[in-house]
Protein backbone atom coordinates (compact mmCIF):
# COMPACT_ATOMS: atom_id res chain seq x y z
CA UNK A 1 0.00 0.00 0.00
CA UNK A 2 1.34 3.45 -0.77
CA UNK A 3 1.92 5.94 1.76
CA UNK A 4 1.57 8.86 -0.12
CA UNK A 5 -2.20 9.24 -1.56
CA UNK A 6 -2.17 9.99 -5.39
CA UNK A 7 -1.30 13.71 -5.74
CA UNK A 8 0.47 13.90 -3.03
CA UNK A 9 4.16 13.40 -1.99
CA UNK A 10 5.15 14.44 1.36
CA UNK A 11 8.76 14.23 0.47
CA UNK A 12 8.48 17.65 -0.96
CA UNK A 13 7.06 18.91 1.83
CA UNK A 14 9.43 17.60 4.67
CA UNK A 15 11.36 20.47 5.78
CA UNK A 16 7.55 22.16 6.58
CA UNK A 17 6.83 18.70 8.07
CA UNK A 18 9.85 18.54 9.91
CA UNK A 19 9.37 22.28 11.45
CA UNK A 20 6.10 21.31 12.33
CA UNK A 21 6.38 18.18 14.12
CA UNK A 22 9.45 19.89 16.16
CA UNK A 23 6.93 21.96 17.57
CA UNK A 24 4.50 19.45 18.15
CA UNK A 25 7.16 17.27 20.06
CA UNK A 26 8.13 19.77 22.20
CA UNK A 27 4.64 20.36 23.32
CA UNK A 28 4.07 16.74 24.18
CA UNK A 29 7.57 17.55 26.07
CA UNK A 30 6.34 20.34 27.78
CA UNK A 31 3.06 17.88 29.11
CA UNK A 32 4.96 15.18 30.39
CA UNK A 33 8.71 16.65 31.44
CA UNK A 34 8.35 20.74 31.68
CA UNK A 35 11.16 20.62 33.83
CA UNK A 36 13.41 19.11 30.52
CA UNK A 37 11.61 21.39 27.57
CA UNK A 38 12.71 24.74 29.68
CA UNK A 39 16.31 23.47 29.52
CA UNK A 40 16.51 22.18 26.41
CA UNK A 41 13.73 23.57 23.77
CA UNK A 42 16.21 26.00 22.65
CA UNK A 43 18.65 23.60 21.43
CA UNK A 44 15.80 20.97 20.24
CA UNK A 45 14.14 23.55 18.39
CA UNK A 46 17.84 24.67 16.70
CA UNK A 47 18.43 20.90 15.37
CA UNK A 48 15.01 20.68 14.29
CA UNK A 49 15.65 23.57 12.03
CA UNK A 50 18.87 22.70 10.68
CA UNK A 51 17.32 19.07 9.68
CA UNK A 52 14.80 20.82 7.73
CA UNK A 53 16.79 23.63 6.60
CA UNK A 54 19.48 20.98 5.08
CA UNK A 55 16.27 19.24 3.18
CA UNK A 56 15.64 22.50 1.93
CA UNK A 57 19.16 22.83 0.66
CA UNK A 58 18.57 19.55 -1.03
CA UNK A 59 15.65 20.61 -2.78
CA UNK A 60 17.30 23.13 -4.96
CA UNK A 61 16.83 22.74 -8.43
CA UNK A 62 14.26 20.05 -8.25
CA UNK A 63 10.91 22.02 -9.20
CA UNK A 64 7.43 20.03 -8.23
CA UNK A 65 4.03 19.97 -6.61
CA UNK A 66 2.26 18.28 -4.03
CA UNK A 67 -1.12 17.72 -2.86
CA UNK A 68 -2.86 18.04 -6.13
CA UNK A 69 -6.59 18.87 -6.71
CA UNK A 70 -8.79 16.66 -9.26
CA UNK A 71 -8.52 19.35 -11.73
CA UNK A 72 -5.10 19.31 -11.94
CA UNK A 73 -3.95 22.27 -9.68
CA UNK A 74 -1.64 21.78 -6.70
CA UNK A 75 -2.05 23.47 -3.44
CA UNK A 76 1.87 23.93 -3.04
CA UNK A 77 4.25 24.01 -5.48
CA UNK A 78 8.09 23.49 -4.64
CA UNK A 79 10.76 25.61 -7.03
CA UNK A 80 13.59 27.72 -6.31
CA UNK A 81 11.75 30.48 -5.17
CA UNK A 82 10.52 28.83 -2.34
CA UNK A 83 13.22 27.25 -1.95
CA UNK A 84 15.49 30.23 -1.69
CA UNK A 85 12.36 31.62 0.86
CA UNK A 86 12.29 29.13 3.04
CA UNK A 87 16.20 29.00 3.74
CA UNK A 88 15.46 32.87 4.89
CA UNK A 89 13.22 31.39 6.98
CA UNK A 90 14.85 28.91 8.85
CA UNK A 91 17.63 30.56 9.07
CA UNK A 92 16.19 33.75 10.75
CA UNK A 93 14.65 31.19 13.33
CA UNK A 94 18.29 29.52 14.02
CA UNK A 95 19.50 32.73 14.16
CA UNK A 96 16.61 34.40 16.51
CA UNK A 97 17.52 31.44 19.01
CA UNK A 98 21.09 31.89 19.48
CA UNK A 99 20.53 35.37 20.25
CA UNK A 100 17.46 34.65 22.41
CA UNK A 101 18.56 32.05 24.94
CA UNK A 102 20.46 34.19 27.36
CA UNK A 103 18.17 37.28 26.89
CA UNK A 104 15.35 34.66 27.99
CA UNK A 105 17.33 33.84 30.66
CA UNK A 106 18.21 36.96 32.14
CA UNK A 107 14.72 38.61 31.12
CA UNK A 108 13.36 35.91 33.56
CA UNK A 109 11.21 35.02 29.83
CA UNK A 110 12.27 31.94 29.92
CA UNK A 111 9.05 29.95 28.53
CA UNK A 112 8.90 26.79 27.07
CA UNK A 113 5.98 27.93 24.68
CA UNK A 114 8.26 30.51 23.28
CA UNK A 115 10.14 28.02 20.97
CA UNK A 116 7.01 25.86 20.38
CA UNK A 117 5.12 29.11 18.79
CA UNK A 118 8.38 30.37 17.31
CA UNK A 119 8.28 26.85 14.89
CA UNK A 120 4.85 27.16 13.82
CA UNK A 121 5.43 30.70 13.22
CA UNK A 122 8.29 29.47 10.72
CA UNK A 123 5.98 26.89 9.82
CA UNK A 124 3.29 29.39 8.19
CA UNK A 125 5.95 31.22 6.83
CA UNK A 126 7.43 28.55 4.62
CA UNK A 127 3.66 27.80 3.33
CA UNK A 128 3.35 31.57 2.38
CA UNK A 129 6.12 30.75 -0.68
CA UNK A 130 4.85 27.74 -1.62
CA UNK A 131 1.39 28.18 -1.75
CA UNK A 132 -0.31 28.20 -4.70
CA UNK A 133 -3.86 28.73 -3.63
CA UNK A 134 -5.64 31.71 -2.11
CA UNK A 135 -7.65 29.82 0.49
CA UNK A 136 -4.26 28.29 1.30
CA UNK A 137 -2.38 31.50 1.63
CA UNK A 138 -4.39 32.67 3.79
CA UNK A 139 -4.33 29.44 6.32
CA UNK A 140 -0.22 30.05 5.93
CA UNK A 141 -0.56 33.97 7.38
CA UNK A 142 -2.90 32.83 10.10
CA UNK A 143 -0.61 30.04 11.32
CA UNK A 144 2.55 32.87 10.46
CA UNK A 145 0.71 35.57 12.72
CA UNK A 146 -1.42 34.21 15.47
CA UNK A 147 1.86 32.88 17.25
CA UNK A 148 3.49 36.51 16.97
CA UNK A 149 0.56 37.84 18.57
CA UNK A 150 1.28 35.40 21.67
CA UNK A 151 4.97 35.99 21.59
CA UNK A 152 4.69 39.74 21.58
CA UNK A 153 2.94 39.49 24.73
CA UNK A 154 4.94 37.24 26.19
CA UNK A 155 6.59 39.57 28.66
CA UNK A 156 3.29 39.95 30.52
CA UNK A 157 2.11 41.54 33.24
CA UNK A 158 4.34 44.29 31.68
CA UNK A 159 2.02 46.73 29.73
CA UNK A 160 3.82 47.71 26.84
CA UNK A 161 4.20 44.06 26.47
CA UNK A 162 0.81 43.26 26.21
CA UNK A 163 -0.51 46.89 24.81
CA UNK A 164 1.68 45.71 22.17
CA UNK A 165 0.37 42.28 21.87
CA UNK A 166 -3.25 43.63 21.76
CA UNK A 167 -2.55 46.34 19.24
CA UNK A 168 -0.96 43.60 16.82
CA UNK A 169 -3.54 41.26 17.16
CA UNK A 170 -6.30 43.65 16.47
CA UNK A 171 -4.51 45.28 13.25
CA UNK A 172 -3.34 41.75 12.32
CA UNK A 173 -7.25 40.59 12.47
CA UNK A 174 -8.38 43.71 10.59
CA UNK A 175 -6.08 42.61 7.93
CA UNK A 176 -6.68 39.50 7.82
CA UNK A 177 -10.91 40.16 7.40
CA UNK A 178 -9.51 42.95 4.76
CA UNK A 179 -7.43 40.31 2.70
CA UNK A 180 -10.16 37.50 3.29
CA UNK A 181 -12.70 40.07 1.67
CA UNK A 182 -10.27 40.25 -1.53
CA UNK A 183 -10.17 36.92 -1.66
CA UNK A 184 -14.08 36.60 -2.02
CA UNK A 185 -14.41 39.32 -4.89
CA UNK A 186 -11.63 37.73 -6.96
CA UNK A 187 -13.42 34.44 -6.62
CA UNK A 188 -16.22 36.09 -7.54
CA UNK A 189 -14.55 37.44 -10.67
CA UNK A 190 -12.92 34.25 -11.51
CA UNK A 191 -14.85 31.66 -10.20
CA UNK A 192 -11.55 29.98 -8.50
CA UNK A 193 -9.00 30.51 -6.33
CA UNK A 194 -6.39 28.55 -7.76
CA UNK A 195 -3.35 31.14 -8.98
CA UNK A 196 -3.17 29.27 -12.48
CA UNK A 197 -7.34 29.39 -13.11
CA UNK A 198 -7.19 32.67 -11.73
CA UNK A 199 -4.54 33.78 -14.08
CA UNK A 200 -6.80 31.73 -16.79
CA UNK A 201 -9.47 33.27 -16.43
CA UNK A 202 -8.85 37.07 -15.89
CA UNK A 203 -9.81 37.87 -19.18
CA UNK A 204 -11.11 41.55 -19.74
CA UNK A 205 -10.25 42.71 -16.04
CA UNK A 206 -14.17 44.15 -14.61
CA UNK A 207 -14.59 46.17 -11.45
CA UNK A 208 -14.82 42.96 -9.44
CA UNK A 209 -11.46 41.49 -9.89
CA UNK A 210 -9.45 45.01 -9.53
CA UNK A 211 -11.64 45.87 -6.11
CA UNK A 212 -10.23 42.46 -5.44
CA UNK A 213 -6.54 43.07 -5.89
CA UNK A 214 -6.58 46.83 -3.85
CA UNK A 215 -8.12 44.84 -0.65
CA UNK A 216 -5.79 42.08 -0.90
CA UNK A 217 -2.67 45.16 -1.10
CA UNK A 218 -4.28 46.80 1.56
CA UNK A 219 -4.22 43.48 3.33
CA UNK A 220 -0.57 42.51 2.94
CA UNK A 221 -0.02 46.52 3.74
CA UNK A 222 -0.31 46.39 7.08
CA UNK A 223 1.74 42.28 6.91
CA UNK A 224 4.56 44.31 5.70
CA UNK A 225 4.43 47.49 7.54
CA UNK A 226 3.92 49.48 4.31
CA UNK A 227 2.64 53.57 4.69
CA UNK A 228 -0.31 54.00 5.28
CA UNK A 229 -0.55 50.99 7.12
CA UNK A 230 2.12 50.81 9.04
CA UNK A 231 0.92 52.26 12.51
CA UNK A 232 1.23 49.30 14.49
CA UNK A 233 4.93 48.53 13.64
CA UNK A 234 6.91 51.29 16.30
CA UNK A 235 4.43 50.30 18.95
CA UNK A 236 4.76 46.58 18.78
CA UNK A 237 8.42 46.95 18.02
CA UNK A 238 8.97 48.45 21.27
CA UNK A 239 6.59 46.67 23.49
CA UNK A 240 7.11 42.83 22.67
CA UNK A 241 10.66 41.06 23.61
CA UNK A 242 13.39 42.35 21.71
CA UNK A 243 14.32 38.61 20.87
CA UNK A 244 10.32 38.71 19.27
CA UNK A 245 10.79 42.13 17.62
CA UNK A 246 14.12 40.60 15.64
CA UNK A 247 12.32 37.67 14.47
CA UNK A 248 9.36 39.21 13.47
CA UNK A 249 11.00 42.38 12.07
CA UNK A 250 12.68 39.79 9.21
CA UNK A 251 10.37 36.22 9.26
CA UNK A 252 7.24 38.09 9.21
CA UNK A 253 8.41 40.46 6.19
CA UNK A 254 9.36 38.30 4.40
CA UNK A 255 6.55 36.07 4.63
CA UNK A 256 4.55 38.77 3.26
CA UNK A 257 6.28 39.41 0.29
CA UNK A 258 7.02 35.73 -0.17
CA UNK A 259 2.98 35.64 -0.78
CA UNK A 260 2.44 38.97 -2.20
CA UNK A 261 4.76 37.92 -5.35
CA UNK A 262 3.87 34.43 -5.97
CA UNK A 263 0.15 36.39 -6.12
CA UNK A 264 1.19 39.65 -8.14
CA UNK A 265 3.66 37.60 -10.75
CA UNK A 266 1.93 34.21 -10.47
CA UNK A 267 -1.57 34.65 -10.99
CA UNK A 268 -1.93 38.99 -11.82
CA UNK A 269 1.13 39.77 -14.29
CA UNK A 270 -1.77 40.72 -16.89
CA UNK A 271 -2.87 43.35 -14.51
CA UNK A 272 0.88 45.09 -14.43
CA UNK A 273 -0.81 48.10 -15.39
CA UNK A 274 -3.43 48.38 -12.72
CA UNK A 275 -1.20 46.88 -9.51
CA UNK A 276 2.42 48.42 -10.68
CA UNK A 277 1.69 52.18 -9.91
CA UNK A 278 0.02 51.18 -6.75
CA UNK A 279 2.93 49.63 -5.95
CA UNK A 280 5.31 52.54 -6.90
CA UNK A 281 3.14 55.00 -4.75
CA UNK A 282 3.03 52.67 -1.72
CA UNK A 283 7.18 52.51 -1.99
CA UNK A 284 7.47 55.93 -2.17
CA UNK A 285 5.51 56.53 0.82
CA UNK A 286 7.07 53.64 2.74
CA UNK A 287 10.66 55.42 2.02
CA UNK A 288 9.94 58.72 2.87
CA UNK A 289 7.38 58.62 6.36
CA UNK A 290 9.48 55.75 7.65
CA UNK A 291 13.11 57.23 7.26
CA UNK A 292 11.67 60.67 8.45
CA UNK A 293 9.92 59.29 11.28
CA UNK A 294 13.46 57.07 12.20
CA UNK A 295 15.15 60.63 12.39
CA UNK A 296 12.76 61.72 16.04
CA UNK A 297 13.19 58.24 17.61
CA UNK A 298 15.06 58.21 20.64
CA UNK A 299 14.58 54.21 21.42
CA UNK A 300 16.82 52.05 19.03
CA UNK A 301 13.72 49.68 19.22
CA UNK A 302 11.76 52.19 17.66
CA UNK A 303 14.00 53.33 15.49
CA UNK A 304 14.60 49.97 13.95
CA UNK A 305 11.09 49.62 13.83
CA UNK A 306 11.06 52.69 11.30
CA UNK A 307 13.51 51.31 9.81
CA UNK A 308 11.77 48.19 8.80
CA UNK A 309 9.55 50.23 7.22
CA UNK A 310 12.22 51.71 5.17
CA UNK A 311 13.62 48.84 3.90
CA UNK A 312 10.24 47.51 2.91
CA UNK A 313 10.07 50.79 0.67
CA UNK A 314 13.07 48.78 -0.74
CA UNK A 315 11.74 45.90 -1.82
CA UNK A 316 8.50 47.06 -3.26
CA UNK A 317 10.71 49.66 -5.72
CA UNK A 318 11.59 46.00 -7.21
CA UNK A 319 8.11 44.36 -7.00
CA UNK A 320 7.65 47.69 -9.07
CA UNK A 321 9.92 47.18 -11.26
CA UNK A 322 9.53 43.33 -11.75
CA UNK A 323 7.17 43.52 -14.43
CA UNK A 324 9.60 45.65 -16.78
CA UNK A 325 13.12 44.83 -15.36
CA UNK A 326 14.42 41.08 -16.19
CA UNK A 327 15.98 41.37 -12.43
CA UNK A 328 13.62 42.85 -10.51
CA UNK A 329 12.56 39.48 -8.51
CA UNK A 330 16.25 39.00 -8.18
CA UNK A 331 16.70 42.11 -6.64
CA UNK A 332 13.85 41.87 -4.01
CA UNK A 333 15.24 38.23 -3.13
CA UNK A 334 18.44 39.35 -2.61
CA UNK A 335 17.57 42.15 -0.85
CA UNK A 336 15.88 39.79 1.91
CA UNK A 337 18.55 37.53 1.96
CA UNK A 338 21.26 40.47 2.97
CA UNK A 339 18.54 42.49 5.30
CA UNK A 340 18.48 39.07 7.15
CA UNK A 341 21.34 38.72 8.46
CA UNK A 342 22.16 42.70 8.99
CA UNK A 343 18.86 43.24 10.73
CA UNK A 344 19.63 40.48 13.03
CA UNK A 345 23.24 40.93 13.83
CA UNK A 346 21.48 44.75 14.57
CA UNK A 347 19.03 43.26 17.31
CA UNK A 348 21.94 41.02 18.56
CA UNK A 349 24.17 43.65 20.23
CA UNK A 350 20.21 45.40 21.54
CA UNK A 351 19.89 42.51 23.18
CA UNK A 352 23.28 42.13 24.45
CA UNK A 353 22.86 45.72 25.72
CA UNK A 354 19.57 45.48 27.23
CA UNK A 355 20.16 44.64 30.62
CA UNK A 356 16.56 43.95 31.78
CA UNK A 357 13.28 43.82 29.73
CA UNK A 358 12.88 47.75 28.65
CA UNK A 359 16.37 48.87 30.01
CA UNK A 360 19.54 49.91 27.94
CA UNK A 361 17.40 50.41 24.76
CA UNK A 362 17.80 53.76 24.63
CA UNK A 363 20.23 55.71 22.23
CA UNK A 364 22.01 57.58 25.24
CA UNK A 365 22.87 53.98 26.30
CA UNK A 366 25.16 53.47 23.43
CA UNK A 367 27.71 56.42 24.59
CA UNK A 368 31.14 54.65 24.85
CA UNK A 369 30.71 51.35 23.82
CA UNK A 370 33.48 50.96 21.99
CA UNK A 371 35.70 51.76 24.70
CA UNK A 372 34.35 48.99 27.01
CA UNK A 373 33.69 46.30 24.07
CA UNK A 374 35.84 47.61 21.21
CA UNK A 375 34.51 44.09 18.83
CA UNK A 376 31.25 44.44 19.81
CA UNK A 377 30.74 48.37 19.02
CA UNK A 378 33.17 47.52 15.59
CA UNK A 379 30.21 44.97 15.01
CA UNK A 380 27.35 47.08 15.57
CA UNK A 381 28.97 50.25 13.75
CA UNK A 382 28.97 47.66 10.50
CA UNK A 383 25.56 46.91 11.35
CA UNK A 384 24.88 49.87 10.97
CA UNK A 385 26.51 51.03 7.65
CA UNK A 386 25.45 48.08 6.22
CA UNK A 387 21.85 49.57 6.79
CA UNK A 388 22.79 53.10 5.50
CA UNK A 389 24.15 51.18 2.34
CA UNK A 390 27.57 51.69 2.50
CA UNK A 391 30.10 50.05 0.00
CA UNK A 392 31.56 46.95 1.10
CA UNK A 393 29.19 45.49 3.05
CA UNK A 394 25.53 43.74 1.93
CA UNK A 395 23.21 46.60 2.56
CA UNK A 396 25.62 48.41 -0.37
CA UNK A 397 24.88 45.47 -2.72
CA UNK A 398 21.31 44.81 -2.05
CA UNK A 399 20.17 48.84 -2.76
CA UNK A 400 22.50 48.58 -5.93
CA UNK A 401 20.77 45.57 -7.52
CA UNK A 402 17.08 47.21 -6.26
CA UNK A 403 18.19 50.57 -7.99
CA UNK A 404 19.40 48.97 -11.24
CA UNK A 405 16.22 47.00 -11.77
CA UNK A 406 14.11 50.74 -11.48
CA UNK A 407 16.01 52.05 -13.75
CA UNK A 408 15.92 48.96 -16.17
CA UNK A 409 11.79 49.80 -15.76
CA UNK A 410 12.30 53.40 -16.14
CA UNK A 411 11.34 53.81 -12.64
CA UNK A 412 13.25 56.56 -12.43
CA UNK A 413 11.79 59.11 -9.83
CA UNK A 414 11.27 56.10 -7.78
CA UNK A 415 15.19 55.33 -7.91
CA UNK A 416 15.57 59.05 -7.33
CA UNK A 417 13.73 58.68 -3.67
CA UNK A 418 15.23 55.56 -2.77
CA UNK A 419 18.68 57.59 -3.11
CA UNK A 420 17.71 60.92 -1.29
CA UNK A 421 15.71 58.51 1.62
CA UNK A 422 18.87 56.49 1.84
CA UNK A 423 21.22 59.18 2.47
CA UNK A 424 18.11 60.79 4.78
CA UNK A 425 18.66 57.76 6.88
CA UNK A 426 22.49 57.76 7.10
CA UNK A 427 21.61 60.63 10.08
CA UNK A 428 19.91 58.13 12.35
CA UNK A 429 22.22 54.99 11.51
CA UNK A 430 25.41 56.71 12.11
CA UNK A 431 24.11 58.44 15.30
CA UNK A 432 24.18 55.36 16.83
CA UNK A 433 28.11 54.97 15.68
CA UNK A 434 28.86 58.48 16.49
CA UNK A 435 27.59 57.92 19.79
CA UNK A 436 29.65 54.48 20.56
CA UNK A 437 33.01 56.26 19.69
CA UNK A 438 32.63 59.89 20.34
CA UNK A 439 31.51 60.08 23.69
CA UNK A 440 32.76 58.57 27.51
CA UNK A 441 30.03 56.83 28.81
CA UNK A 442 29.93 53.62 31.06
CA UNK A 443 28.01 51.51 27.98
CA UNK A 444 28.24 48.13 29.07
CA UNK A 445 26.60 44.76 27.36
CA UNK A 446 25.82 41.30 28.33
CA UNK A 447 27.49 38.76 26.19
CA UNK A 448 27.20 34.81 26.18
CA UNK A 449 28.59 32.21 24.06
CA UNK A 450 25.35 31.22 21.79
CA UNK A 451 24.97 35.58 21.04
CA UNK A 452 28.36 36.15 20.23
CA UNK A 453 28.41 33.07 17.60
CA UNK A 454 25.51 35.06 16.37
CA UNK A 455 26.76 38.04 15.93
CA UNK A 456 30.44 36.71 14.04
CA UNK A 457 27.75 34.74 11.61
CA UNK A 458 25.51 38.11 10.61
CA UNK A 459 28.90 39.85 10.78
CA UNK A 460 30.72 37.76 8.36
CA UNK A 461 27.89 36.74 6.06
CA UNK A 462 26.92 40.41 5.77
CA UNK A 463 30.81 41.50 4.70
CA UNK A 464 30.76 38.30 2.67
CA UNK A 465 27.60 39.84 0.66
CA UNK A 466 29.05 43.38 0.08
CA UNK A 467 32.33 42.23 -1.14
CA UNK A 468 31.30 39.17 -3.41
CA UNK A 469 27.48 40.18 -4.10
CA UNK A 470 27.25 38.05 -7.28
CA UNK A 471 27.46 34.89 -5.20
CA UNK A 472 24.40 35.76 -3.18
CA UNK A 473 22.91 37.54 -6.31
CA UNK A 474 23.61 34.32 -8.72
CA UNK A 475 21.44 32.25 -6.39
CA UNK A 476 18.64 35.12 -6.39
CA UNK A 477 18.01 34.74 -9.80
CA UNK A 478 18.66 31.30 -10.37
CA UNK A 479 15.35 31.45 -7.79
CA UNK A 480 13.14 33.53 -10.04
CA UNK A 481 9.75 32.35 -10.66
CA UNK A 482 10.05 30.51 -13.75
CA UNK A 483 9.80 27.10 -13.19
CA UNK A 484 7.00 28.14 -10.85
CA UNK A 485 5.13 29.67 -13.69
CA UNK A 486 5.25 26.47 -15.64
CA UNK A 487 3.52 24.35 -13.34
CA UNK A 488 1.05 27.61 -12.76
CA UNK A 489 0.21 27.05 -16.60
CA UNK A 490 -0.14 22.97 -16.00
CA UNK A 491 3.60 22.07 -17.76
Amino acid sequence: MEFNPPGINLVLAAPVIVVAITGMFLMFLELFVPGFVKRWSAWIALIGLAIALLLTVRQWGQPGATFVSPDGSPMLVLDNFAVFLNVIFLLTGMLTILISVDFLRRTELDRSEYYMLMLFSITGMMLMGMANDLILIFLALELLSIPLYIMAGLAWPRVDSEESAMKYFLLGAFSSSVFVFGIALIYGATGTTALPEVLESIGDPNGLLLAGVAFLLVGFGFKIAAVPFQMWTPDVYEGAPTSVTAFMSVGAKVGGFAALLRILLGALPDLGDVWVPAIAILSALTLIVGNVAAIMQQNIKRMLGYSSIAHAGFILIALAASVDSPNGISAALFYMFAYLFTNLGAFAIVIAMERTQGQGVHLDDYKGLAKRHPWMALAMAFFMLSLTGIPLTGGFAAKFYVLRAALEANLIWLALIGVITSVVSAFYYLRVVYLMYMYDGEAELIKNRALVTAVWITAIATLFLGILPAWGYDFARDAVLGSAQLLLAGG
